[in-house]
């Protein structure tokens, strides 16, 4: 918890330096303040991160519901690939457009050393069962720059995020049906999905820290209960951009996010916990 605290916080320390330091670094001509006025940016890069999906799917396997660890229970793979999309459009200087995409999938094999329940099947121990997850996240955020100078910009933030997780266990289970028989089977695969919105809104800052660098940080958080979900997202980041020339640059950024939410959905029933954390490696364009 001191962790999430600790990377929300960001934003907010850094407007009060924007606020500060504005006045100093308003120089003309600069590439990292053409990027605060510039109509449209676009980053694209991947990620070095790790991922954790957690669960509970509700069902009739006998012993009852338990929550599934995926990467500690079935080693999932933490070297898949990873892209991240961001695009800002720059309807006038205070009113913006966001658009964000991220991909991630892993998959692991083991043979199991505890009985895991999903929902109506039961993977016994023993047994040598296969799991893959997906994380498909996109996001469409309108920004209100309520400050601007030369030199930084503070935004408020209010947009939907869009989470589309799926997961699927392969292998050998036992089935319980509506009258609490127990059948065995073969190699079977039990796979579901989340498609979930999820609203969110937050705080965002930009600002120009060397006239070829821009430091951007940002954080949203809600909680939601609606058609379906309830639940929290949590979303920080930190980047900065190098502009090496007028419209393109190179970044690192440190990205943080997380959901816990409840779903009582057909295709799945139960409770879900995804994230991810990590470093962000980038290219950027400015038009």
């Amino acid at each position: 918890m001191r962790f999430r605290i600790t990377l929300a916080a960001m934003p907010v320390l850094a407007c009060g330096l924007f606020a500060a330091a504005g006045p100093a670094l308003a120089q003309s001509g600069a590439y990292a303040q053409d990027m605060l006025n510039d109509k449209f940016n676009i980053s694209v890069g991947g990620f070095i991160v790790g991922t954790d999906v957690k669960g509970e799917l509700n069902g009739r396997a006998t012993g009852g519901q338990q929550e599934v660890d995926f990467g500690k229970d079935f080693g999932l793979d933490n070297d898949a690939t990873r892209v991240r999309l961001d695009g800002l459009w720059r309807i006038t200087p205070r009113h913006r457009l966001r658009f964000m995409y991220f991909d991630t999938q892993n998959d692991g094999a083991r043979t199991l050393d505890r009985t895991i329940n999903w929902g109506d099947y039961t993977f016994n121990v023993g047994a040598r069962v296969t799991a893959e997850t997906r994380i498909r996240i996109a996001e469409l955020a309108y920004e209100y720059a309520f400050s601007r100078q030369p030199a930084y910009e503070i935004a408020g933030t209010i947009g939907v995020h869009y989470l589309d997780t799926q997961v699927k266990l392969t292998g050998a289970a036992s089935i319980t049906d509506g009258n609490g028989v127990v059948t065995s089977a073969g190699a079977v695969t039990r796979e579901n999905s989340v498609p979930a919105p999820l609203p969110v809104i937050g705080l965002r800052g930009n600002w120009a820290v060397a006239p070829k660098f821009l430091v951007d940080a940002h954080a949203q958080f809600f909680w939601a209960e609606v058609q379906g979900y309830e639940g929290t997202i949590t979303d920080a980041r930190l980047a900065g951009t190098w502009m090496f020339a007028r419209n393109f640059g190179v970044g690192l950024g440190y990205n943080y996010f997380g959901v816990d939410v409840d779903v009582d959905k057909s295709s799945f029933n139960g409770t879900l916990k995804v994230g991810y954390s990590g470093l962000q490696l980038f290219v950027a364009g400015s038009c």
